[in-house]
């Protein structure tokens, strides 16, 4: 029986999980696209803990957007994750996917977070 495009997706992510971990100091950045927002999530997987959140659902960042499902949504949200991991003395992280293609939404959230200062 074929795999749904939902469930290769995790196998891949599953595989990407085996080698990307994040620490307190370099944490994972990980990304999750929906059909209506996009989010990135900052995460020390030593402690199990998320260090500092952005998404196209924040009232202060979703309100300033015509479309919270396009490039420029994407942009506004890794310029974002990146000034809040600033603020918590983070400049580098590991950049997880979960599985995506690095292409469209997910390669333009990381390009913004990479100028506005986060190292990966």
């Amino acid at each position: 029986m074929p795999l749904s495009r939902n469930s290769s997706r995790v196998k891949r992510h599953d595989r990407l999980r085996r080698k990307l971990v994040g620490t307190a100091e370099r944490p994972r950045l990980q990304i999750r696209r929906t059909l209506h927002h996009i989010y990135a999530i900052l995460v020390d997987d030593a402690k199990g803990h998320t260090l500092a959140t952005s998404s196209t659902r924040e009232k202060t960042l979703g309100s300033e957007l015509k479309s919270k499902t396009n490039l420029e949504a994407a942009k506004r949200v890794g310029a974002e994750i990146a000034a809040k991991a600033k603020g918590k003395g983070i400049s580098q992280v590991v950049f997880d996917t979960s599985g995506l293609k690095y292409h469209g939404r997910v390669a333009a959230l990381a390009q913004a977070a990479r100028d506005a200062g986060l190292e990966f």
